[in-house]
């Protein structure tokens, strides 16, 4: 695929990528691969989080998002807060610039339009509007692809949100929630489209057992049981009772483990983000049996194989949710957003959710006991379910590229003229 005059087409991705969260680099995974199986002429490079972890791990060029170094760690001295004060006036034109250089931007996947953890309208989604922004006035297309959104109740947060959306050129999401709540905050959603997480694209690695893994018992003895874990503290809105949300959470995933170390359950505890650790350090301390150990997962294939390697799962992360049911493993999701239940159903797994904020170790043990009983089954419907999951990704790679991609070589012509809002959707309806 080439632009106008014959060079290749500058592909930006843009995004909190390298910065921890396997979730958000799984996404990017997905494109890359698509990028690379349908147009592997194009110029690929990155404006994200850990710059150094996206160039070494994937193979691109990248540019760290901001030009603070300190964004993300919190700003008590005055000099800190006018570090960050000047940092947003220099990401303006940062990110204008890098977007410039390119004839598609790409934001993958990801909870770029929710507010379900806690999220300041001068974070990321500050930084979102100034690409969507820039994409307008530039005439260089903006596509969020496959992202996640939810209703916010801040009001600076949500006008942020809501603007970002507006000016993108192109829009999908991971679930209807998610069209809807964008539709509530006043975006234009008519020709926006539907797809199954961008995850579910990536491949599907054999079942196996992952090094480090307590064997199995001999004979007809249960196998591993994983239990993704989250460093969760409630969400945008539930900031005053964090902590209490933060602890009953911990304690009753605690108890959770216990009761099946007692039962002589193999137990691996996994994770989706960097942050997650100190969880995992606070329940091997808490059950302190060799029954228990962390899975070294860095990326969501070796999470995949975590979870293929189980008889059973039970997690929080979304994406710790995706990996499970991608790899056709029985799983029971602790929710904590509407996204978690969306996801559930659409994989016919309804009835296997609990509250994260409500944890209660019997009834979580109960309803993880119906899940093993019903194993064969549900392990049938996930095969169903992903065959489905992999043939809707492919329409939503086939519509990115007839949206996006012949619009570059338009926007390459047109790039001394008068920028203007490029309308590209997908074509096809998934209601």
């Amino acid at each position: 695929m080439s632009a106008a005059d014959g060079s290749p087409v500058r592909v930006g991705v843009f995004g909190l990528l390298g910065s921890g969260n396997l979730g958000n680099d799984g996404s990017l995974e997905a494109v890359l691969g698509y990028l690379r199986g349908s147009h592997p002429e194009a110029a690929v490079d990155a404006l994200c989080g850990g710059p150094e972890v996206v160039s070494a791990r994937y193979g691109i060029p990248a540019t760290r998002l901001h030009w603070y170094r300190g964004e993300y760690r919190t700003a008590s001295r005055a000099g800190a807060v006018a570090g960050k004060g000047l940092g947003k006036l220099v990401d303006v034109f940062r990110t204008a610039a890098w977007v410039r250089r390119h004839d598609v931007v790409i934001v993958p996947g990801m909870g770029v339009l929710e507010a379900t953890l806690p999220l300041r309208p001068w974070g990321f989604p500050y930084s979102l509007l100034l690409l969507c922004a820039s994409g307008r006035l530039l005439g260089t297309p903006v596509a969020l692809v496959g992202v996640g959104a939810a209703p916010i109740g801040d009001r600076a947060t949500r006008a942020v949100v809501r603007w970002s959306a507006r000016l993108a050129a192109y829009r999908s999401y991971r679930d209807g929630l998610s069209r809807d709540a964008m539709r509530e905050m006043g975006v234009d959603t008519s020709r926006d489209e539907v797809y199954p997480d961008l995850a579910f694209a990536l491949p599907t690695p054999p079942a196996g057992t992952p090094a480090g893994t307590p064997a199995e018992a001999p004979g007809d003895a249960p196998g591993v049981v994983c239990v993704g874990v989250m460093d969760f503290h409630g969400g945008n809105d539930d900031r005053a009772r964090a902590e209490e949300i933060h602890r009953r959470y911990l304690d009753g995933t605690t108890r959770f483990v216990r009761a099946l170390v007692a039962e002589g359950r193999a137990v691996r505890l996994l994770t989706g983000d960097a942050c997650d650790a100190p969880v995992v350090d606070a329940i091997l301390e808490a059950v302190d049996s060799p029954l228990v150990t962390a899975a070294g997962a860095a990326s969501l294939d070796g999470l995949m194989k975590e979870a293929a390697a189980a008889d059973a799962v039970v997690a929080t992360r979304y994406h710790n949710l995706v990996c499970a049911l991608k790899a056709g493993t029985p799983t029971l999701a602790l929710s904590y957003a509407a996204k978690s239940d969306a996801l559930m159903a659409r994989m016919g797994l309804d009835a296997f959710r609990h509250p994260a904020r409500e944890v209660d170790a019997d009834r979580l043990l109960g309803q993880f006991r119906e899940l093993e009983a019903r194993s064969a089954e549900l392990r049938r419907t996930l095969a169903e379910r992903n065959l489905a999951a992999a043939r809707l990704l492919e329409d939503q790679f086939s519509a990115l590229t007839a949206a996006l991609f012949p619009a570059a070589g338009r926007a390459a012509r047109g790039r001394a003229r008068t920028p203007g809002h490029v309308h590209a959707h997908a074509t096809r309806e998934t209601r």
